[in-house]
């Protein structure tokens, strides 16, 4: 369990990097935006802000979802982080793309930039504490992708830490966000004409709404009951067959409990000539290799295949 919980610190360390940057860089936006009267900064300061309100949401996730499992959860509180996570999508969805995406259409009629050079230097700024956050995520992406030995997009696809996910399709879309905004406010300073920043902002909205739409059918996927990547499935069953007593798996089940929290669940067929005292012995050796090999597997249940007795049949003659 202890790979576990440094991977869950991990991950609470890149959400408060992330909302710290954001909010700072939020308060900036905000400011430059009202000083400038630009949409593109406006709908750039309620993306940060809803970024900021997002990571919160996640670092409650991380928090409730660590909470030890009790008489009614025994299986723990692990699905909560993808309630919450959820729940933050759809806030992105709706406080961040919505409002962009309107505010900017309103705005393509207003009055055009007044003061470009502050825009300028706060998108600048945003860039620089945004990649800062940024490198913080491709750092543990690309840590946790060679620990499982897979590519950095193949683990960010499959993985149940939805708030590493989350932080990084954040990270990813605030920057090509800052990159619409300032091509928005350059074409306006140089046409004088609003509709390129008003643009900008609808673009700055649309991406937002990609964003919140991919991490809500992650969550709600997880939410639902997601089994181990194909993978996993594969190295499960052929760990479980090198068991001495055991012949073959006949049906093996894993479930996604939470981040660091996995069911695993299989029809075993043991070999004839086991006793009862092998075949126990083997339930516990294989759990315990098992757990060694990828502490997440939490719960492990061993069932021994057979051929069901056939019911009498008590159909009236």
């Amino acid at each position: 369990m202890n790979e576990a919980v440094e991977v869950k610190s991990e991950s609470v360390l890149t959400v408060l990097v992330a909302a710290l940057m954001n909010f700072a860089i939020a308060a900036a936006k905000l400011v430059a935006g009202v000083v400038s009267g630009s949409a593109a900064m406006v709908s750039e300061a309620a993306h940060s802000a809803a970024d900021t309100v997002t990571e919160l949401m996640l670092y409650v996730a991380l928090r409730n979802s660590a909470k030890p499992a009790d008489e009614a959860h025994p299986f723990g509180y692990g699905n909560t982080a993808y309630l919450w996570a959820a729940l933050a999508a759809a806030f992105t969805f709706v406080a961040g793309g919505l409002f962009s995406i309107t505010h900017g259409v309103h705005s393509m009629n207003s009055g055009g930039e007044a003061d470009f050079l502050v825009s300028y230097i706060v998108l600048a700024i945003s860039f620089v504490l945004e990649g800062v956050s940024f490198g913080r995520t491709i750092v543990q992406l690309r840590d946790e992708s060679r620990h499982w030995e897979v590519r950095p997009t193949l683990f960010l696809r499959h993985t149940p830490d939805t708030t590493l996910k989350a932080v990084f399709l954040e990270d990813l879309a605030a920057l090509i966000g800052l990159l619409l905004a300032a091509l928005g406010l350059m074409f306006t300073e140089i046409t004088g004409d609003p509709v390129y920043d008003g643009t900008a902002s609808v673009l700055i909205g649309v991406l937002l709404l990609v964003v919140a739409v991919l991490l809500g059918h992650a969550n709600v996927s997880l939410l639902v009951g997601r089994s181990l990547p194909p993978r996993f499935r594969r190295e499960v069953r052929a760990e479980l067959e090198t068991a001495e007593d055991i012949a073959s798996v006949q049906e093996l089940l894993t479930l996604q409990l939470g981040p660091t929290s996995v069911l695993v669940a299989a029809r075993v067929d043991f070999r004839d000539s086991a006793t009862g005292e092998a075949i126990e012995r083997t339930c516990r050796d294989a759990e315990a290799r098992l757990r060694e090999r990828y502490p997440m597997i939490q719960y492990v249940f061993l069932s021994p295949w057979g051929a069901a007795a056939t019911p009498p049949d008590l159909t009236p003659r």
